[in-house]
């Protein structure tokens, strides 16, 4: 039999499997139950699912492994050895007739700073999912419905390292689940397939989120900059609730495999189906695009270069704007910078990157080095609170490799890499560590003590360095070429030798180049004539992207008129907004394009509002304590400041201008601010009487990231929240709401499987004569179907669910 890697070249469609969980369900599952340990004490009806789904035409199979790490399974489990026997049964019952992947599905755990567990904690834990899939002999690891860019990332890395330990090879597809046009935690398609493509996953593609129709323009979304082979894994369609109160997937093997064609003709190069989907399903769909031929897909953008945080992507070279890395994130010179750096703190350095993305970086250089500083420990914490609180790729600047790998760990994106010379043993070092990690690096053309002067010179080490970088198997995706400026005050011809070399990389190898501007002019005066005009001169040759002062006036005019004259700003529509008032005297703040997406950076916060919209809990605690001194009243600070603020955050997050990591922070900021409030409010007779809400993850259901976001915004906006956890039983449910005189009861489901305990939570209040209002919610929950149980009401989303628990408590 083939390996599995060799489906990935050949000109054929080929197909995974179904649903697993309705149809383990039918056959034994009781709800509540681990199906992993359910198949682990009964294999034969897993077995029989698998031969099943091989001999509908299957190629791939599926392990029944989905909640396969330490996080869903029994503490007392032995996590590796259930993995491998779980794998043994698929590769028994399909006898060869098809390939195994190993499922690995979320742990249902953000990494921080959205939670609690550290990024080595998550990758630990499905490395040792993954040691038992591969030793029972799965053919390739399917990283599936993963909804976080960190924990996608992590999962890749931890494949990475169990091949590594087993000395196999081991291919790796990842899937993300997305609502509407990001996924839960803010990624849009195609920064989740940028991130991916630079961590070298095999293929990569969407599944669950919706039927086939739904879900088409999350696949066109994926596709600019895809050059992997896409797999497409849609539901039969959008659940219902049948006569029998049963959860359904209308959508019938024929007619989703019609829908499903449109994915062949957009490229995919694999299909299946997820929720709701049956052999019969695989077998329809292999019959009407089975005989398609496949071609890799050609990716319309170009960019050989891209950097990712957790919700954008920043594409360097080819038709894209230069992109200012901001330098001002560096001690030298700056000594509060480099105090607070000592003392471990960051205030100063969140201050600078604020300031250098409202001046249009879209990448942040970050350098923390400094007498006394301990760069092992501070540049990964200064990372980590930077993607906490800015959505803006990073380039961490260090020559101390365990500093860089530390910070590394931290990073949910594909961060830059500052940077990678001919040092002896550099490449070697931090080459694989780049390649582990998707991380580009600045190839900066250095050997020994000797600068190469002219271009012949830099491009010598440019393509010995490129020579290195092939060997150890690091791509040219990440690679970024620094073309070394040189100050022409002492060498003259240093510019002209620059902006060959750029041309080189531009024409001859593909490659994005970056420079750090300013070198050109050092001991001349009028320096920002001298940075200006070389910048321009630079655009014309191709280059990338600049290491400067975003604040410099001059460098944002030179970028903004040199952008439409080199047409890549259509309509000149960037220009026109930065500068259509610019006089000569008075130079407007620059386009706008260059720093985009969630997080962008807006000016330090002045009050307690402003502190809650932008997530900023030490700012917001100090300038409450500043109120309070000056005598403000503590009731006026929650009614007038605080809360509008949480409310205009909801609006934000409801305008998609939000997502979840923005609404978490504030979340989080305003529950600190109002815990340092809320003894003065009771001290003085002030507080209000809070509304008391039950909240629960339902009976037979392990997921409560939802739920724990709404219990979270609950308590801002008020309310008492009795949190009764996951798994939770309707009787337990119904007697806490008698206990506490609970107003409103929020139930919660992930699972289609699970969703129709929420009924029982109603009925129990029926019986028992309660007028407690219930909302339910949760990814598979629907409107039809709230109405269906009796429910009082359905929410999307957390912000959605403090509206209706409002509207819900307000009732008699």
């Amino acid at each position: 039999m083939p390996t599995f890697r060799s489906l990935l070249a050949d000109g054929r469609i080929h197909f995974f499997d179904g649903g697993f969980g309705a149809l383990l369900q039918s056959r034994g599952l009781p709800p509540g139950v681990s199906p992993e340990l359910f198949g682990l004490a009964n294999p034969e009806p897993v077995a029989a699912i698998h031969a099943e789904y091989a001999a509908a035409g299957a190629e791939i199979v599926t392990t029944n492994t989905f909640g396969g790490t330490r996080f869903k399974l029994d503490p007392t489990t032995d996590v590796r050895a259930l993995n491998r026997h779980l794998a043994q049964t698929a590769k028994r019952a399909v006898g060869g007739r098809a390939f195994v992947a190993g499922s690995v599905g979320p742990t249902g755990h953000f990494a921080e700073p959205l939670g609690k567990l550290t990024f080595r904690e998550l990758v630990a834990a499905f490395k040792e999912q993954i040691l038992g899939l591969a030793e029972g002999g799965a053919d390739l690891i399917l990283i599936e419905t993963q909804f976080d860019l960190a924990e996608a990332k992590a999962a890749v890395i931890a494949v990475r390292e169990a091949a590594d330990q087993l000395s196999l090879d081991l291919p790796v597809g990842v899937t993300m689940t997305f609502e509407g046009a990001v996924s839960l935690t803010g990624t849009p398609p195609l920064t989740f397939i940028d991130t991916m493509q630079n961590l070298g996953v095999d293929l990569l593609g969407t599944n669950c989120s919706a039927g086939p129709e739904q879900i088409q323009d999350i696949v066109r979304a994926m596709l600019p900059r895809l050059s992997t082979p896409l797999l497409v894994q849609p539901n039969a369609g959008l659940p219902e609730l049948d006569e029998q109160g049963r959860t359904v997937f209308r959508l019938g093997p024929e007619e989703f495999a019609r829908q499903c064609r449109a994915f062949a003709e957009m490229g995919a190069k694999f299909l299946g189906g997820c929720c709701g989907t049956t052999p019969a399903h695989i077998t329809a769909l292999k019959a009407a695009v089975g005989r398609l031929p496949w071609a890799r897909p050609e990716p319309r953008d170009k960019s050989p270069l891209v950097l990712t945080c957790r919700s954008l992507s920043v594409a360097l070279g080819a038709d894209n704007p230069v992109a200012i890395i901001g330098e001002r994130i560096n001690p030298t010179g700056k000594q509060v910078l480099a105090d607070e750096l000592v003392r471990g703190e960051h205030a100063e350095a969140l201050r600078l990157a604020q300031a250098q993305m409202a001046d249009g970086a879209s990448i942040l250089d970050v350098n923390v080095g400094a007498a006394m500083v301990d760069e092992k420990a501070v540049l990964p914490a200064l990372a980590l609170a930077l993607s906490a609180r800015f959505e803006v790729p990073l380039a961490l600047d260090t020559s101390d490799a365990q500093a860089m790998e530390n910070a590394l760990w931290t990073q949910p994106g594909s961060p830059l890499v500052n940077s990678i010379s001919g040092e002896p043993g550099r490449m070697e070092l931090l080459g694989p560590l780049c390649r582990k990690f998707g991380a580009p690096f600045v190839l900066l053309p250095l050997e020994g003590r000797k600068l190469p002067y002219t271009a012949a010179e830099r491009i010598a080490v440019i393509e010995r360095l490129l020579a290195q970088a092939d060997d150890l198997g690091i791509p040219r995706r990440l690679v970024l070429v620094d073309a070394l400026v040189l100050t022409v005050s002492s060498k003259p011809e240093a510019a002209r030798h620059c902006l060959e070399t750029i041309r080189h990389c531009r024409d001859a190898l593909g490659l994005a180049t970056t420079m750090g501007l300013s070198n050109v002019s050092f001991g001349l005066p009028a320096r920002e004539l001298l940075n200006s005009t070389f910048l321009a001169l630079s655009m014309g040759a191709g280059l990338s992207s600049c290491i400067a002062n975003p604040a410099s006036a001059r460098l944002r005019e030179t970028l903004g008129s040199g952008e439409v004259l080199l047409a890549r700003d259509p309509q000149a529509g960037r220009y026109i907004e930065g500068y259509a008032h610019w006089t000569p005297a008075a130079p407007a703040a620059g386009p706008a394009g260059a720093s985009s997406g969630t997080g962008a950076a807006r000016g330090a916060a002045s009050t307690p509002g402003e502190a809650v919209i932008s997530g900023d809990k030490a700012a917001l605690l100090a300038l409450l304590e500043t109120r309070l001194a000056e005598g403000a009243d503590p009731f006026a600070l929650v009614d007038k400041e605080l809360i509008p603020a949480i409310l205009e955050v909801g609006r934000k997050y409801e305008r998609k201008e939000y997502f979840l990591p923005q609404l978490l922070r504030s979340a989080e900021a305003m529950q600190a601010g109002f815990g340092r409030l809320e003894p003065l409010l009771l001290a003085s007779g002030q507080a209000k009487a809070k509304i008391p809400v039950v909240m629960a993850t339902v009976e037979g259901d392990i997921h409560d990231i939802g739920k724990n976001i709404v219990c979270l915004m609950l308590k801002n906006h008020g309310f008492e929240v009795f949190d009764l956890g996951k798994d939770v039983p309707a009787a337990k449910i119904v007697d806490e709401a008698q206990r506490v005189g609970a107003r409103v009861i929020g139930l919660s489901a992930l699972m289609t499987t699970t969703m129709v305990r929420m009924a029982d939570t109603v009925e129990m209040l029926r019986a028992r004569g309660l007028n407690v209002p219930v909302m339910i919610g949760g990814a598979v929950v629907t409107e039809a179907f709230a109405q269906s149980i009796g429910a009082d009401g359905f929410s999307r989303d957390a912000v959605a669910a403090v509206k209706l628990a409002g509207e819900l408590s307000d009732r008699p």
